[in-house]
């Protein structure tokens, strides 16, 4: 997964700066970034602070793992249940 440039203070920063009514033309000109890239923001933390931004990567990366460990303990239960179908 490529990994961003900003940090969730930087983004949290830029959208401050956007509903306090700088232009997304000169945001993003100023920051070197895409409009396409502001709008997403906006879109995904728009109305968040700094410590909810932080609590969901946390989330997703929990979730990530969970997902993780099933996929490990559903390959394991077909395997034992292949070895008791073979005897």
């Amino acid at each position: 997964m490529k990994k961003t440039r900003f940090t969730e203070a930087q983004i949290m920063g830029v959208l401050r700066q956007m509903e306090g009514g700088v232009p997304a033309v000169e945001l993003c000109r100023e920051h070197g970034m895409s409009s396409a890239t502001l709008y997403k923001w906006r879109a995904k933390y728009g109305g968040m602070d700094a410590s909810l931004i932080s609590e969901m990567k946390a989330m997703a990366e929990e979730n990530r793992r969970l997902k993780r460990m099933y996929a490990d303990v559903t390959m394991k239960n077909d395997l034992l249940k292949e070895a008791l179908r073979k005897k």
